[in-house]
């Protein structure tokens, strides 16, 4: 099992767990089967988004089972330890821009694999690490996460565009994989940080 394997399972863990709590937050009378649908739609939602829409089957995690057993223990974990994971905000932060990190990389490295062009796999390397999030959101009745004032896809389409640029100077693989990831980690941060965020569309409106 690679490390690189290990960390998509922590970041699949971390997804289930976000769609979990969320829903049991919002409504405190959710049943498991809400909370456990919403974990799940989470952390399964990007991948297969962008399977689908590149023609890949059978989905990841039809391929994978391991992936369904991963969600169903995290969703449980949810349930039995709700409010002291509630209290572990910011280190699901972390965990959380780890997460988004490795699927934009993942992502497009898919992408790429199965002949899209770079443009559109950066795209899809975006889609993988947000949309999940997007679906948890909508599901919730809360604002997307695309849509909120902060700078969440588009640091993962700025990794991936690194990642592209590095690739097109020959940068080996794997030291590619790890500077991207920590570029999109570090945007992150530093956006939460220091409450960054990209111009408003209305700025300029007169």
């Amino acid at each position: 099992m690679s490390i690189q394997y290990i960390l998509e399972l922590i970041g699949t863990v971390v997804f289930a767990m976000s769609g979990a709590l969320a829903v049991s937050e919002k409504d405190k009378d959710q049943d498991w089967f809400g909370a456990g649908f919403t974990g799940f739609v989470t952390a399964i939602g990007g991948g297969s988004l962008r399977d689908i829409m590149l023609g890949s089957y059978p989905l990841v995690w039809i391929q994978d089972t391991t992936l369904l057993y991963v969600i169903i223990a995290a969703i449980i974990c949810s349930g039995l330890f709700y409010k002291w994971l509630l209290n572990l905000r910011r280190t699901f932060l972390l965990f959380d821009t780890l997460g988004i990190s490795i699927f934009t990389i993942v992502g497009m490295e898919k992408a790429l694999s199965l002949g899209a062009s770079p443009e559109i796999a950066a795209i899809m390397g975006m889609f993988s690490a947000v949309m999940g999030g997007v679906i948890r959101d909508i599901l919730t009745n809360e604002v997307p996460v695309l849509f909120r004032q902060e700078i969440y896809a588009s640091a993962c389409l700025l990794g991936a565009s690194f990642y592209l640029g590095l690739e097109y100077l020959e940068v080996e693989r794997n030291t590619n994989f790890i500077l991207s990831v920590f570029l999109i980690i570090g945007i992150r941060l530093l956006a939460v940080r220091y409450n960054l965020s990209l111009p408003k569309f209305n700025r300029f409106r007169e």
